[in-house]
């Protein structure tokens, strides 16, 4: 079935609008006679003949009055859809949000974010992803809004922002033997280590670092995240090496922990937020963007002490 012409419908309801085919024509910039060219066709294409001369003017038809709402109606949406919506009303959205990051940014940030959900947009929710092997893809196919990472290997379509820069630092209990003296690469060598790999893998750049000294450390225990490794060393004198970020999510947990400068040569990681090209103009999304944006701003501006 052919697609009926779009346009004899804002025709349709300009001539039912102003009852009159002059009136239609200055208010769709045509000549008299276009437009009574154009009452011909949507004629031929209801069946009816819309407008009746009554006198001297023109009334319209029953089935005319009867479709005239509807007319109207489906002009407003289609103009809706063409129209560019700068604003959305964050108080009344309704919206499931999906942030896929790792535990690190989860910590810092979750409950920071969630509160500003709750004051700015009390209907909506958010939803946290982890990040796993593969599933390259999610962004692309919509599956989650925005992916926080330290990686860069995203398609060349994809929209790319910096977040923040953060370091390495190592954290042990407050009273670990390791604070005993000056922290050099041998001590910080010598004490039993924790590896932080979703992979399970149990060396990393540290060991790179530590080997262009000559040196090398004992890893005794491997885990996923960097919250799991934290518990682990409340009571052991293991060392976990991590995002300094991950401090920034400690204040309230009430650990007796200490974290301390690596000495080791290391380069910054540089922290984005990621999304598809489909929500670069939503204004629901930006809102998102820019509250994780601002968050990270304001937690990077804190003084923490590390010695």
């Amino acid at each position: 079935m052919p697609l009926p012409d779009m346009n004899l419908l804002i025709a349709l309801d300009a001539l039912l609008e102003e009852g009159s085919v002059v009136g239609a024509a200055k208010r769709m910039h045509l000549s008299p006679a276009a437009m009574s060219r154009t009452l011909t066709r949507v004629r031929e294409a209801l069946g009816d003949p819309v407008l009746v001369r009554a006198g001297r003017g023109l009334v319209p038809t029953p089935r005319a009055l009867a479709l005239q709402e509807q007319v109207r109606s489906l002009v407003e949406q289609a103009t809706e859809v063409f129209q560019a919506r700068d604003e959305v009303d964050m108080r009344t959205l309704s919206r499931r949000f999906n942030v896929r990051s790792n535990d690190v940014f989860f910590g810092a940030f979750g409950g920071h974010l969630v509160d500003a959900l709750r004051l700015q947009a009390p209907d909506a929710s958010l939803r946290f992803a982890p990040e796993g092997e593969g599933d390259d893809d999610a962004l692309r196919e919509g599956r989650i809004d925005l992916h926080v990472t330290s990686r860069r290997n995203f398609g060349p379509e994809m929209k790319v922002q910096q977040l923040f820069t953060t370091r390495f630092v190592a954290l042990a209990r407050e009273d670990h033997p390791i604070f005993n003296a000056p922290v050099t690469p041998e001590r910080f060598a010598e004490y039993d280590h924790v590896s932080v790999s979703r992979r399970g893998r149990p060396h990393g750049p540290i060991d790179a670092a530590l080997e262009l000294l000559g040196l090398s450390r004992r890893v005794t225990l491997t885990t996923p995240n960097f919250h799991s490794a934290i518990f682990s060393i409340a009571a052991s004198d293991l060392i976990v090496s991590l995002p300094e970020t991950v401090l920034w999510g400690m204040d309230e947990l009430g650990l007796r922990m200490r974290p301390f400068v690596i000495p080791l040569d290391f380069e910054p990681v540089n922290v984005v937020q990621a999304w598809h090209p489909r929500f670069d103009k939503d204004p629901a999304h930006r809102w998102l963007r820019q509250t994780v944006k601002d968050l990270c701003m304001t937690h990077q501006a804190r003084n923490l002490p590390i010695c």
